[in-house]
């Protein structure tokens, strides 16, 4: 009976740590939104209406894991969102909250002044995960491209 239990026991801690590690691979990382971030400013720096175009793809290249790069101007336009094309119709964002019910915050002034001030950092705030409606503490990489007015971002859910 202890070698039955101890059998179990050893077959739920092996299949904890397996199912662990496959939901790790499927989450985006700090280093892949900081990379993914300056590889979609790379492409807009070649070929701007090209890389807004990809990059508004919900199949696209810069969609990956759980995360996707997005694409604004220091004015708080979005040019580029692969997971809510809605976004890019309005004329600013600036005066659009976060999700958090409990204490909205102006995310889009902070990622703006963040690419304004700063050149790059992060961004706290709630947002939904792709697919879900629910809003998540999510945290953006926010990198303002070399010599222009833009800033591409991607962040990672927790």
């Amino acid at each position: 009976m202890k070698k039955l239990l101890a059998l179990i026991f050893a077959s739920f801690i092996l299949l904890t740590i397996s199912v662990n590690s496959f939901a790790n691979e499927h989450k985006a990382t700090v280093a892949d939104c900081i990379a993914m971030s300056k590889k979609a400013a790379e492409a807009i720096l070649k070929d701007k209406d090209a890389a807004l175009a990809e990059i508004s793809k919900k199949d696209g290249k810069f969609v990956w894991k759980d995360s996707y790069v997005f694409v604004m101007d220091l004015t708080g336009k979005m040019l580029a969102h692969p997971m809510n094309p809605g976004l890019m119709k309005m004329k600013s964002l600036l005066s659009t909250p976060d999700k958090n019910v409990d204490e909205p915050k102006m995310l889009f002034v902070d990622l703006v002044v963040t690419a304004g001030t700063k050149g790059e950092g992060w961004v706290e705030y709630m947002w939904p995960k792709p697919g879900e409606t629910e809003p998540s503490i999510k945290e953006t990489y926010v990198y303002r491209i070399p010599g222009t007015s833009l800033f591409t971002a991607a962040g990672i859910y927790r």
